[in-house]
């Protein structure tokens, strides 16, 4: 497309790859990641401990581990033990705190489940010392990256690929998105079709919105003009260690660049806005 070269993906991302580098090619415009996420997780295999957990609420504590590859082959699948044949500490999940041990054996990188949340369908993939705490809503496909926490009350409606020390917190809403690492959602927060990128630090009720009023396909403003998504639904898109304040709502449409800040109680219009600014009231 004309005009967009300050528009890609590593004009919002620098050289962070992100969770799929393979959602965005070099050259198009960065909401190309979510027009392919669809394709991504159709294509994506999926462990088979999946076939042995039954969809619906957890019953009781799960813990996965999956115990280190082998120097001269493939790892072993993923590995269910009840919770409450282990010793687990919950410190720190993003800083690699969670801890499991049975027989006084750590099990390194081990992910737990607990009682409590509820899994709908059977294409999850979750890395190592991840924590999906209980009232949390999951549903398929899902993929969650090493030392990531899923708080009480979050509902992650499919086709969310959340990266690695991310966090999607209490009461938020996250469909059809992607968390680079180190991206934060933590507090009563909605994401629909949107990108954060990494650092990113969503403050307490932001909200991304994702649908126009009038309908139709949602249009980018940017310094050559505007362009057309070709998407009908297209929330935010924050580039790295962009911040917002607490109850923000940036409008469909809305791209930030690196460092922008937006403040609270604040609605950001639609649009690119460049790399540092603040958008005030």
């Amino acid at each position: 497309m004309p005009q967009l070269a300050n528009l890609s993906a590593a004009a919002f991302f620098a050289d962070d790859p992100g969770p799929a580098p393979e959602l965005f090619p070099a050259g198009a415009p960065v909401w190309e990641g979510l027009r392919r996420l669809k394709a991504f997780f159709a294509d994506r295999a999926y462990p088979a401990w999946t076939e042995a957990l039954a969809p619906g609420p957890l019953t009781q504590t799960l813990v996965l581990h999956r115990p280190p590859n082998p120097a001269d082959g493939p790892g072993p699948e993923v590995v269910l033990i009840l919770g409450d044949q282990c010793t687990i500490a919950y410190d720190g999940v993003v800083k690699g705190g969670l801890t499991v041990s049975r027989d006084g054996e750590i099990l390194a990188g081990a992910s737990v489940l607990m009682a409590g949340a509820v899994l709908m369908g059977r294409r999850f993939d979750l890395g190592r010392g991840v924590l999906v705490e209980s009232g949390a809503f999951l549903k398929e496909p899902l993929v969650i990256g090493d030392q990531s926490e899923i708080r009480h009350g979050a509902y992650l409606r499919g086709h969310c690929l959340i990266g690695r020390r991310c966090v999607v917190g209490h009461v938020t809403e996250v469909k059809h998105s992607i968390f680079f690492d180190d991206a934060k959602a933590g507090h009563f927060a909605y994401l629909g079709d949107s990108i954060l990128g990494p650092g990113v630090n969503l403050g307490a009720g932001t909200k991304l919105a994702n649908l126009r009023f009038a309908g139709g396909q949602i249009q980018i403003r940017h310094p050559g003009g505007s362009s057309d998504s070709g998407l009908k639904k297209l929330g935010a898109i924050l580039g790295a260690r962009c911040q917002t304040g607490c109850n923000a709502v940036t409008n469909p449409g809305t791209l930030l660049g690196r460092g922008c800040i937006v403040l609270p109680n604040t609605t950001a219009p639609s649009g690119y806005h460049p790399a540092n600014t603040v958008i005030r009231g």
